[in-house]
């Protein structure tokens, strides 16, 4: 059964930093490209980062540059690092393992969310 748990959301003010973290159980985490998605209220749900299993990343044009995905096989853990945080990137975050090893693989299985609110 797959398993992905997401952690590290929280407050924060604007221009600050924070790193969520999403563990992962129930498949084999090394053959899956995953991805970090948010939603915002009232908006649908957007690619934010993804990052495939020979560690290529692709991002958002809203977040290049401030964002950095990355994973731990050992520790079957995806990351995502969140610097000069805007307001406009208050959301539920949520990871995703993806439906093959590439980073344009649909989504197959998401997590519960962890909430980033950035105050301005």
């Amino acid at each position: 059964q797959v398993q992905l748990v997401e952690s590290g959301g929280g407050l924060v003010q604007a221009g600050g930093s924070l790193r969520v973290s999403c563990a992962a159980s129930g498949f084999t985490f090394n053959d899956y490209a995953m991805g970090w998605y948010r939603q915002a209220p009232g908006k649908e749900r957007e690619l934010v980062a993804g990052i495939d299993i020979n560690g290529l990343t692709r991002y958002a044009d809203s977040v290049k540059g401030r964002f950095t995905i990355s994973r731990d096989n050992a520790k079957n853990t995806l990351y995502l690092q969140m610097n000069s945080l805007k307001p406009e990137d208050t959301a539920v975050y949520y990871c995703a393992n993806l439906s093959g090893g590439s980073y344009w693989a649909s989504p197959a299985n998401w997590g519960q969310g962890t909430q980033v609110t950035v105050a301005s």
